[in-house]
């Protein structure tokens, strides 16, 4: 946690990301402008940061699951990222292209069941909409190395949205080329050039649970109807 974290919680941070949002679908040309927004979590970190921007433009609130790809002897150090429709993307990095491809299949493999369990954890509080012709707005609590926000925004892509935009309340300042590349738009309140973990950023930051991550889509869904 930074000594002056930017903001309380996930729900400050997700209050002050959503005026930001609003204000940029003030900037829309009338073409796009008349596209409706859905909202878009990672969760389940994102859902509390999400659940302010969907209730502030009246919109529905969904998930897309993605999950890092680690390897099995170091979890923290992330070899890819899949969702849990089956979109996959490996990182470029020299070392990690190497590996064994059994060891890459069996850490794919093992992802992939754990986005696929906690889609069907969430699906009851989903709302059943599609991003077909939106802006689908991919919301996270914060973007570290980007990858679970990359293969998410190329699994809303395929879904033949109107735009994607990616929102965070927090990005590291060389990761914005890459969030351009990712969405139609890059929403994210501070990038700071020392980035060493989302959590410092936040005065509380405690693990969301899955009751917690249900109650915000259950809560807005039936808000918007």
């Amino acid at each position: 946690m930074s000594p002056c974290p930017l903001f309380r919680n996930r729900d400050d941070a997700g209050e002050k990301l959503a005026e930001r949002v609003l204000s940029e679908f003030g900037k829309l040309d009338d073409a796009l402008g008349s596209a409706k927004p859905v909202v878009y979590a990672l969760p389940r970190g994102g859902l509390p940061v999400a659940a302010p921007v969907a209730r502030l433009l009246g919109c529905p609130l969904d998930v897309v699951v993605a999950k890092k790809i680690a390897r099995p002897e170091n979890p923290e150090l992330a070899i890819g990222a899949c969702t849990a429709d089956g979109h996959v993307l490996w990182s470029q990095h020299p070392s990690l292209c190497r590996l064994n491809p059994k060891v890459r299949e069996a850490a794919l493999r093992h992802a992939l069941e754990k986005a696929r369990d906690q889609l069907a954890q969430l699906a009851p509080a989903r709302p059943g909409v599609s991003p077909q012709g939106a802006i689908a707005i991919l919301v996270d609590d914060g973007i570290a190395t980007g990858m679970t926000v990359a293969v998410a925004a190329e699994a809303l892509r395929a879904q033949q949205p109107r735009a994607v935009w990616v929102a965070a309340p927090v990005a590291p300042l060389d990761l914005l080329p890459s969030l351009r590349q990712w969405g139609e738009r890059a929403i994210v309140l501070a990038t700071p050039e020392r980035f060493l973990s989302v959590s410092r950023f936040y005065a509380d930051f405690p693990q969301v649970e899955m009751e917690e991550a249900l109650a915000c889509l259950q809560e807005q869904n039936a808000l918007a109807g």
